[in-house]
């Protein structure tokens, strides 16, 4: 958490974060009015709340279960556990309370399990699609806020920090978990699976809040204007405006594996009498985070699709800052150093999202180079060694892990046009010609 806020800042986002957690609580209950199940992380609370004579409401239950989940954080952090996050406590009763609102709000909205299932499944698909996008859309708020979390996401935190693993695979277990025990009560207190209670909506609410929660983080910046005081924001503005960009020309340079884009990138540097920056940002990283080398090029920009699903499905409510996970800090330790070497004097960068990293700076030119498949199969299988059969996987490999990292922290498509200035087919158009283009463009930016 970021200790130079104001005293103005802190009390705005305290303030937004009580009304995010109403937007929680309300897409929480919307998605388990569809009658397909409830979240993994109301599973247990939800189940039990349906025993008859249990006398307690889900949010009540919802509160015991956070309490439980803040004891255990204390008992594995002991005096690691940070004295500000026993406002969880605070936070819990609170969503326990919106929990019961929104309950008994959305109690209209409940689909009937024996609505003629033509029309019943439909209209509940699209209530819990709804309900799933509300709740990602509040979770996306709460990571931008950047003030509390709640329980449920500190413990999965607290079981990672303690066994010293990768807290996307402790949020899988976690949640898997919750639902294993939602299921559990539900066989033990009603003799039988019961679809509304467990079903195909736990499921889709594992992947699909997930993704939504990505698709809405580069959309919610705009928060910064009720969370932020206007001066700060204006003394902040003029800041980065002076200090984060010297006024060089920059060169960033994306492009598909295979293509030439190395070569082209390098070239244009040595017409300009820019320096080259690819591998040296490499070297720069693994220095300053004492990393290996080799560790940071195998893992900066190598995001399998079944690594991005499980990203996806991990998404939580913690912000970067309580959790700066090895790939985010990475990407952080890169973005400053692109930044730094912008500001140094003009270059051309290579890769490493530097189209996005300086997209705000106006001296700044963003191309991107492709080619054919057939053509960047020779390429590679020259270069490598490698026969055009494998070449050819290995392109595929390498070009869905960079579009995979450049979504994760974009949120856009990595051949997304809008991101670019120019793009080039390099196949199409040869390397001298796209130099040429590419020296010529840069020449015009002011």
């Amino acid at each position: 958490m970021d200790l130079k806020r104001s005293k103005a800042e802190w009390t705005r986002r305290y303030a937004s974060f009580i009304v995010i957690l109403f937007v929680i609580a309300f897409g929480t209950s919307l998605s388990i009015r569809a009658n397909l199940g409830s979240s993994p992380i109301s599973a247990p609370p939800y189940v039990l709340s349906l025993v008859p004579g249990i006398g307690l409401t889900m949010g009540q239950l919802t509160i015991c279960m956070h309490v439980f989940f803040i004891m255990a954080q204390v008992l594995l952090l002991r005096k690691d556990f940070e004295k500000r996050q026993y406002t969880q406590i605070l936070i819990s009763f609170l969503f326990g309370f919106y929990t019961d609102v929104t309950m008994w709000m959305t109690g209209f909205l409940q689909v009937p399990f024996d609505m003629n299932p033509a029309v019943g499944y439909p209209l509940r698909f699209v209530e819990l699609l709804a309900g799933g996008a509300i709740l990602a859309f509040g979770i996306a708020c709460e990571v931008r806020c950047d003030s509390f979390m709640l329980a449920g996401e500190g413990l999965p935190l607290a079981i990672s920090k303690f066994l010293k693993r990768d807290f996307g695979k402790v949020k899988i277990c976690s949640d898997t978990s919750l639902v294993c025990i939602g299921v559990v009560f539900m066989l033990l207190f009603f003799g039988r699976w019961d679809w509304k209670m467990v079903g195909i909506g736990t499921l889709v609410s594992m992947f699909y809040v997930g993704f939504m929660v990505r698709v809405f983080t580069p959309h919610v910046k705009w928060l910064d204007i009720i969370f932020i005081p206007k001066a700060e924001r204006t003394v902040a503005k003029a800041g980065i405006q002076a200090d984060a960009w010297g006024g060089n020309h920059v060169i960033t340079i994306a492009r598909t594996y295979g293509s030439g884009g190395n070569a082209i990138g390098e070239e244009v540097a040595r017409r300009l009498g820019w320096p080259c920056y690819n591998r040296q940002i490499i070297d720069r990283t693994a220095l300053q985070m004492g990393y290996t080398a080799d560790f940071v090029e195998k893992n900066e920009q190598n995001i399998s699709t079944s690594r991005l699903w499980e990203l996806i499905f991990a998404d939580s409510g913690i912000p970067q800052s309580m959790n700066p996970s090895r790939d985010d800090a990475i990407y952080v330790s890169q973005s400053r150093t692109i930044r730094e070497l912008a500001h140094e004097g003009p270059c051309v960068i290579i890769g490493r999202l530097g189209n996005w990293i300086l997209r705000d700076d106006p001296h700044t030119l963003r191309v991107f180079i492709t080619s054919g498949k057939d053509f960047a199969t020779r390429n590679v299988a020259e270069k490598t060694g490698l026969t055009e059969t494998e070449a050819s996987k290995k392109i595929d490999r390498v070009n869905t892990g960079r579009a995979n990292h450049y979504w994760k922290y974009t949120g856009r498509q990595w051949t997304d046009i809008d991101c670019y200035d120019i793009t080039i087919n390099a196949e199409r158009m040869g390397t001298e010609a796209a130099v040429e283009m590419i020296v010529r463009a840069a020449m015009e930016i002011k």
